[in-house]
């Protein structure tokens, strides 16, 4: 009996995620129609849509089991056949890897992510390394044999779109010519193009990617970002082919793709070999199966603790009101808590905070703001911490932190990829890299609000600078929509005392914002003032940020480019 009631637990388990799986996949699918009929506000509500599926679906399948079992599931040795009976199951399933986090996922659910044991969970996968195969190749090949713009002639013809083309025959030419001029046109003659049969989508562009193979074995990335003009028409608006650039498109500040993807190892393996300073976290996160890119981030942190011994310490920055933050030197990325007591001029919640992070991941983070994973009863060696990092967590979040002579658990916390806080950069910055710097901010700023996105605290400790030099926003407790804000001028003083007043002469809204007084709080560095004041003083006009919110209800997109200006061919 208890052999039978294993497996149909996990049955129950494997046709829960299958019916998750199923729903982000038909979603994905219709990614094609909402971009070539150009239905912005249905792409946002898309992605918003298909990342409520994980979860929706491990509380739907977890229900069931304690409604099947009752008191009987926190056996030791009945949880240990389920696992062992639901390995069984995934031996020559096209999507394992990610049915295991869903496993993991349902488990902690039930023991409300308590009773973890290694043992019970995935931690790590039981089919490592293994490519499932599928019935449909992943890619495509195309031989230059009969010269560049006959195979492109022919990829073109192969793409999916049913949309017509601008100017298909120009577009051919334009790539070709910029292949011809970043590896001249022998070689290309003699290339070889692999490409992904499937478009990635995201905001407003498809994506082309695959790779080129020259003919002494050297291998490129290669995308083809796909727009639409005004009339529904597709045009190439860049041809890509360099590891930074191709690395920047798929950037943790960025949304999730949308691809159809029914095996998601053979893409991420793909996808490494484009990108190999891409992790499978990243990748995972980047076509939208973010919760098994969590449990890979989960699996390359334990790999980074055996292979380092240095101890955590406090991230380096100006400590937040919020947020509590540390990290290991050695590691690319952060830990954030949040603190039992807010400083005092913060005058928001735990949840409050943390819906705050919620709205991030499901918003569209037009490259600017900073990707999370969050997790629970997260087990630290205790030698790892020195004993003044300990004291400082303790103090500022006793409740959620629990320490033995072994191990330190924090009940709750954020994982973030690690930056140079913006207030340090520019600190240290030559005039160049100070004056990419501020442009980079002010952009940043811009064009998390065109996203209707008001960050609220723009102090420059709240920003951080990533290895390409790209500006980005990751403190939010303060956030908010554009739309809930009123941009306003500061009245004129009434009486030549008014100016001189502690208080204002004039009434201000919990939702009012006076964009001419970020000049006085932001620049108080005068060569940085300058630099604001040449390249982004349009941000101290109320009437800048009340046509954004004008664009906004009438659902008016700005164009953000996830590369250079440089790479367009329409500059």
């Amino acid at each position: 009996m208890t052999a039978a009631m294993e497996q149909l637990v996990a049955h129950t388990i494997l046709q829960g995620f299958d019916a998750m799986y199923g729903r982000f996949l038909d979603v994905t699918a219709g990614a094609q129609d909402r971009f070539e009929k150009r239905d912005w506000p249905a792409v946002h509500l898309a992605l918003k849509k298909r990342i409520s599926f994980y979860a929706n679906h491990v509380g739907l399948v977890t229900s069931q089991i304690q409604i099947m079992l009752g008191e009987r599931y926190a056996n030791r040795d009945f949880l240990m056949g389920v696992k062992a009976a639901y390995e069984d199951l995934l031996l020559d399933y096209p999507r394992y890897e990610i049915a295991e986090s869903f496993f993991n996922s349902v488990y902690c659910r039930i023991f409300e992510h308590r009773n973890i044991n290694r043992d019970k969970l995935f931690v790590h996968s039981s089919q490592e390394g293994r490519l499932p195969t599928y019935p449909t190749p992943l890619t495509r090949t195309y031989f230059a044999t009969n010269g560049i713009q006959s195979l492109f002639t022919r990829l073109f013809n192969d793409t999916p779109f049913t949309a017509d083309w601008e100017d298909k025959n120009r577009d051919i030419d334009l790539v070709s010519q910029r292949l011809e001029q970043v590896f001249g046109k022998a070689r290309n003659n003699t290339s070889t193009l692999e490409l992904i049969r499937e478009p990635f989508y995201r905001n407003k562009a498809a994506y082309l990617i695959g790779r080129i193979t020259l003919e002494n074995q050297q291998q490129y990335p290669f995308i083809l970002p796909i727009l639409t003009n005004a009339n529904g028409e597709l045009y190439v608006d860049a041809c890509i082919c360099d590891v930074d650039d191709a690395s920047i498109i798929f950037g943790f500040a960025r949304s999730y793709f949308m691809v159809y993807a029914p095996a998601p190892a053979a893409l991420v393996q793909f996808l490494s070999e484009l990108m190999p300073n891409k992790t499978r976290a990243e990748l995972y996160t980047a076509i939208g199966c973010q919760k098994h890119g969590k449990t890979e981030l989960y699996r390359e942190f334990l790999s980074h603790l055996e292979q380092s011994d240095d101890q955590f310490v406090t991230a380096e920055g100006i400590k937040g009101m919020v947020m509590s933050v540390f990290t290991l030197p050695s590691y690319g990325f952060v830990f954030k808590i949040i603190k039992d007591k807010f400083a005092p001029q913060k005058d928001i919640s735990h949840d409050t905070v943390k819906e705050k992070y919620k709205l991030v991941k499901e918003h569209d983070r037009v490259g600017r703001m900073a990707d999370t994973q969050e997790y629970r009863n997260f087990s630290f060696d205790r030698a790892r911490f020195s004993d003044e990092l300990l004291e400082e967590l303790l103090e500022v979040a006793p409740s959620i932190i629990d320490v033995t002579d072994d191990t330190i658990i924090i009940k709750h916390l954020y994982m973030e990829r690690r930056m140079v806080p913006f207030n340090i950069y520019v600190d240290q910055a030559n005039d160049e890299d100070l004056r990419h710097a501020v442009d980079e901010y002010g952009k940043a700023i811009k064009q998390l609000a065109a996203a209707n996105i008001f960050p609220g605290d723009m102090l420059f400790k709240n920003f951080g600078v990533t290895r390409h030099r790209r500006v980005v926003f990751y403190d939010y407790d303060e956030i908010s929509y554009m739309t809930e804000m009123n941009f306003r001028e500061i009245p004129p003083p009434r009486y030549p005392e008014d100016e001189m007043a502690a208080e204002p002469w004039y009434s201000v809204g919990i939702y009012d914002v006076f964009p001419e007084e970020f000049r006085t709080f932001l620049l108080i560095n005068p060569k940085i003032r300058a630099l604001f004041n040449e390249l982004h003083s349009d941000l101290f006009e109320a009437s800048y940020w009340r046509q954004l919110q004008q664009n906004i209800t009438n659902q008016q997109y700005e164009d953000v480019y996830p590369y250079a200006k440089a790479l367009r061919f329409r500059q």
